[in-house]
């Protein structure tokens, strides 16, 4: 099996990337941050308090409450939560911020962490998120750090949730940006970081093909 883990920062195009070279390569996608929103949004359901000091209160409602299930239909991943695909509302701009807040509780991370591994260990797989590298595929094949300046990506975010006829200000994706970068980055558990093996891809001045074929190319030196 070829494990690849690509990490990086919100709005780096990780998942868009992902999604596309795991399609030209034939193999599976799996897009961690999704389950840490699926949890984030059960907790807002659930008027649950995301907070270090709530863990305990956390980890009973996720382990009692949560049953999460990756499908894939037509190469799409689709998260259902209790059954129901919440593969939509979980991309909401609101459900981005408790996706942030539910990441830093050490709990949710060990939740989550075998069915993440789990996948890994029986498909070729192309895994995002913030620790893959670091965490949950620390013996990964390729490791790939992907980022871009912090305009860019805010861009980025904002033409693909107005795309999708979301009422955003760039302005605001912008600040929510920066907020999840500092919690991302600064959290006690499995913080974002580069792993000391992983490539370092700036994708700044490239535009989405250039990016899939320089992910790629990195992916067959180990084919």
């Amino acid at each position: 099996m070829i494990n690849v883990a690509m990490d990086g920062p919100v709005g780096a195009g990780k998942s868009s990337v992902a999604r596309e070279c795991a399609k030209r390569l034939g193999f599976i996608y799996v897009d961690t941050g999704a389950l840490y929103r699926a949890v984030g949004l059960y907790c807002v359901r659930n008027g649950i308090e995301m907070s270090i000091e709530n863990e305990k209160n956390v980890k009973k409602t996720v382990e009692d409450g949560v049953s999460l299930e990756i499908k894939l239909e037509k190469g799409t991943q689709l998260v259902f939560m209790n059954g129901e695909n919440v593969s939509e509302e979980i991309r909401l701009p609101e459900i981005s911020m408790a996706a942030s807040a539910v990441s830093a509780i050490p709990a949710v991370r060990r939740f989550l962490l075998d069915t993440q591994r789990n996948v890994a260990a029986k498909n070729n797989v192309i895994m995002d998120g913030r620790d893959i590298g670091t965490v949950i595929l620390p013996n990964a094949d390729v490791k790939i750090f992907i980022t871009a300046a912090p305009e860019i990506r805010a861009k980025r975010r904002y033409d693909e949730l107005a795309a999708k006829g979301m009422d955003v200000k760039l302005e605001e994706v912008l600040s929510d940006l920066n907020k999840r970068d500092y919690n991302d980055s600064h959290r006690a558990e499995a913080p974002l970081k580069q792993a000391d093996d992983a490539i370092f891809l700036d994708t700044s001045a490239l535009d989405f093909e250039q990016t899939v074929n320089e992910v790629i190319r990195l992916v067959k030196t180990k084919m």
